[in-house]
């Protein structure tokens, strides 16, 4: 299992359990993904931890000063 963490701007868009599409987006030398219609998106990741998967489920939902933060669980 591989968790990843993405921020997302409002509450209530998403909750423990559901299960997302990820779509991955390319930069010169990184990877992102938004998750499912948009409602959270990553970090930049490497090309060594580009992620394979193209579903994952929601497994924590957190408020902090810094934004709402969604940790999501790839079987990978």
């Amino acid at each position: 299992m591989r968790r990843m963490e993405f921020k997302m701007e409002r509450t209530g868009l998403l909750k423990i359990g559901d299960v997302l599409p990820v779509t991955e987006g390319k930069l010169p030398n990184s990877y992102y993904y938004n998750l499912g219609n948009s409602f959270a998106m990553s970090a930049n990741y490497k090309f060594s931890e580009r992620l394979k998967s193209k579903e994952g489920k929601v497994v924590n939902v957190e408020e902090t000063p810094k934004g709402f933060f969604v940790t999501v669980e790839f079987d990978e």
